[in-house]
């Protein structure tokens, strides 16, 4: 999941924020996002969940999940 998340952040920097967590160290988060399986991916838009990916998936769903929230605005359209 690693290597797919961050091409599609540096991709999209403008409009998307990558945050990765070690459990371990931030059980807090862990606890507070419901993290159980990893990896995880929670995809948070608004300040509210709005897809959980929790274990192994392919390529073309994880695109399908990062792409489908990131929101098209004028400005980027044009872009």
């Amino acid at each position: 999941m690693d290597g797919l998340v961050a091409n599609v952040a540096r991709k999209e920097r403008r409009y998307l924020r990558v945050l990765q967590i070690d459990v371990n160290e931030r059980p807090d988060l862990a606890g507070r996002f419901r993290v159980q399986v990893v990896p995880t991916l929670v995809l948070v838009k608004q300040g509210r969940v709005v897809e959980r990916i929790e274990g192994r998936v392919s390529a073309e769903r994880l695109l399908h999940a990062l792409e489908s929230h990131l929101i098209e605005e004028p400005t980027r359209a044009a872009s």
